[in-house]
């Protein structure tokens, strides 16, 4: 008799990877504003501070630059730091350490240190939390180089990466979209990790590519199902990994569909989708493309708070079908 398959929550699976990240590593600790008995802003470290004390579920004050730095100072010293921020935006209160120093000292010292870093960012839209903590600026953080950027989009995938990460001698951004800490998915027990330079091909497809980010991936695979009625048929990307950025199987997929769309929630301008675009353009996958390239991204507007147009501020799944229907159609 098969073994039921286990699952868990999304955010039951980056806590499982914390948890066995720091019962392999005494180096490993996580710190952030409310980790601690308030279990995260979204209840994600849980009761990991019962587990480990206080020394090593560390909560902060609210000072995002400040632990930023002590998060940086302890991965230089020896440790393995884990940072969570309570939402994304408040990256913004912190470039300073991420981006002049973390990503930057490797380099400016010769190659004779490192920053074993990850920083977790609970990131995007629809939970009417307005214009302040409901960004997507995951694509600021994959232009710099020195920072490795990820974005799972399944529970599987949430604790494989996480794993990565931690193990990883470079700092490591995870963007975890909000929406999808409670989604179920399949979950191997134990240690495993995904690597963080491959993309996931989620569906395979003749007609039509579309590599779609974080929320973005499940939303085209339903996308996708929808229009395998109107006998269109899509390949879905998840690229899991901004940078590095698995353009190899991005090309592959072109140029066996001919077509591509680029699926994000961030702000199309100068999205992650306009990184692809322009890499498949320097390609020998654009000699294959039969339709111009489609970008589909967040509006040019802050997330607004009424909900009704902060759901229209970011591609949903009728965007997404309506769009490939063009592409493949060639109505453009």
């Amino acid at each position: 008799m098969n073994a039921p398959v286990r699952e868990l929550s999304y955010a039951q699976a980056i806590q499982e990877a914390m948890a066995i990240a720091m019962e392999e590593d005494s180096r490993v600790f996580l710190m952030g504003e409310d980790v601690g008995v308030y279990g995260g802003a979204f209840q994600v470290t849980g009761d990991l501070v019962q587990r480990f004390g206080e020394d090593r579920i560390m909560d902060t004050p609210i000072s995002e630059l400040g632990g930023a730095g002590v998060a940086v100072g302890a991965a230089l010293t020896g440790s393995r730091p884990i940072f969570e921020l309570q939402f994304s935006d408040f990256c913004t209160l912190a470039m300073e350490q991420i981006v002049n120093q973390a990503a930057k000292l490797r380099y400016m010292l010769g190659g004779s240190v490192s920053v074993p870093l990850v920083i977790r960012l609970p990131a995007g839209s629809g939970t009417g939390a307005a214009a302040q903590h409901s960004q997507s600026l995951e694509a600021w953080f994959a232009h710099v180089p020195g920072l490795k950027v990820v974005q799972p989009t399944t529970p599987y995938d949430a604790k494989g990466l996480l794993l990565a990460a931690i193990d990883d001698p470079d700092p490591v951004l995870i963007f975890e979209h909000k929406l999808l800490y409670k989604v179920k998915g399949h979950v191997p027990p134990g240690r495993y990790t995904v690597p963080l330079n491959k993309a996931e091909v989620r569906r395979t497809g003749k007609d039509l590519t579309i590599v779609a980010s974080g929320i973005m991936s499940p939303k085209a695979l339903e996308a996708a199902t929808r229009l395998a009625e109107d006998d269109i048929d899509v390949e879905v990307i998840d690229p899991r990994s901004l940078r590095p950025l698995d353009m190899a199987t991005i090309a592959a997929s072109v140029q066996k569909t001919h077509k591509l769309m680029c699926v994000y929630e961030g702000v199309k301008t100068l999205g992650i989708g306009a990184e692809i675009s322009a890499a498949i353009a320097e390609s020998e996958a654009f000699d294959f493309l039969d339709a111009p390239i489609v970008r589909l991204g967040g509006a040019e507007s802050p997330i607004p708070y009424n909900p009704v147009l902060e759901k229209a501020a970011v591609p949903q799944i009728d965007d997404i079908v309506a769009r490939a229907r063009e592409l493949v159609r060639g109505v453009l």
